[in-house]
């Protein structure tokens, strides 16, 4: 039987400085748990395949939270698709085939909704997925996840337990994410736009796309808090893999005309529908996830109104981080 996570149990948080993995450490601290192992880049090359083995057989982690990998936004899987795909292959692979190697008892793998065909039922079940063709924009990135996902699948089956679970959260927010505009997600973003807009009084925010598109947002606070069920209670009667939404999407002018009103932006809002939209609509179907006994409570108002605050708080930081090679 696959064991739970206790209090005493030693847990790797792989990426823990980004978005979801520092959600995740938050999480674990504040829940007391004290044998939490992490490792800066510097620290441990997870591209390396000897180096990662080296790590698992020394520090012989029993659950692990995979949270690495290259993310970015729609410009930098445009222009940067082979390595999106190289790198997110290869540290999903050195981690996968060592946590299988060292016994580790749950893994959690995040996929993303992007992993879905870009034409595609909304909102999109986990029975969606391989039916079709994903959005050209993120291909790479992607197959890559889809492969991480399949290799814990294929583990779980030759094993014969689920020790690997892939989890596919729709898009998160909140601090510690990649607010620069040119690589970042559309919704941090656009608080960075926003930002700017406000601090240099700028009459209009020029805009990527139509706003048509619609999408589903979750903060990483509320992964962390699914993330810890995952861990903590029986999964055995839990389908894989599983969406992990807030139930709601927004189209990206809606997104826009929010963010202005929390940043208190008052000038115009145009859209350049010359550049890319990417695909229509991304909503999870996250019942399955729900009828096991998990499900958001957002507020997403109030969620993104608190990320604005902390971004507010630690802009400079931030920005000057991801601009360091």
């Amino acid at each position: 039987m696959v064991q739970k996570l206790s209090i005493s149990s030693r847990i790797y948080v792989a990426g823990h400085h980004g978005l979801i993995g520092s959600a995740l450490l938050r999480r674990l601290h504040a829940d007391g748990y004290s044998d939490v192992v992490v490792r800066s880049h510097a620290q441990l090359e997870l591209a390396d395949a000897l180096a990662v083995e080296h790590f698992f057989a020394e520090q012989r982690p029993s659950f692990v939270l995979l949270a690495a990998g290259r993310v970015g936004g729609i410009v930098q899987n445009r222009d940067c698709p082979a390595d999106f795909i190289f790198e997110n292959l290869t540290i999903q692979l050195n981690i996968l085939r060592s946590a299988a190697r060292y016994g580790v008892e749950r893994l959690i793998f995040f996929g993303s909704s992007c992993m879905y065909p870009r034409e595609c039922m909304q909102p999109m079940p986990e029975s969606a997925l391989l039916t079709g063709v994903p959005e050209s924009t993120s291909m790479a990135y992607a197959m890559a996840k889809l492969a991480g996902m399949q290799m814990c699948l294929a583990l779980n089956q030759q094993m014969g337990k689920k020790r690997f679970i892939p989890v596919i959260p729709n898009s998160a927010f909140g601090p510690n994410d990649n607010f620069d505009p040119k690589s970042g997600h559309v919704l941090s973003a656009l608080l960075h736009r926003f930002y700017e807009a406000v601090k240099t009084r700028a009459p209009e925010v020029m805009l990527w796309g139509s706003g048509q598109p619609r999408r589903e947002f979750v903060h990483a606070d509320e992964i962390a808090d699914a993330c810890m069920c995952l861990l903590t209670e029986d999964i055995s009667s839990l389908d894989l893999p599983v969406n992990l939404g807030s139930g709601h999407d927004y189209s990206i002018r809606e997104l826009a005309e929010t963010i202005a009103k929390v940043a208190g932006y008052t000038g115009d809002l145009r859209w350049d529908s010359t550049k890319p939209d990417g695909a229509p609509r991304k909503l999870l179907d996250s019942s399955r996830l729900a009828t096991w006994g998990w499900q958001s409570r957002s507020n997403f108002e109030n969620q993104l109104r608190e990320t604005y605050d902390w971004y507010i708080q630690n802009a400079d930081p931030v920005i000057a981080r991801r601009k360091t090679p």
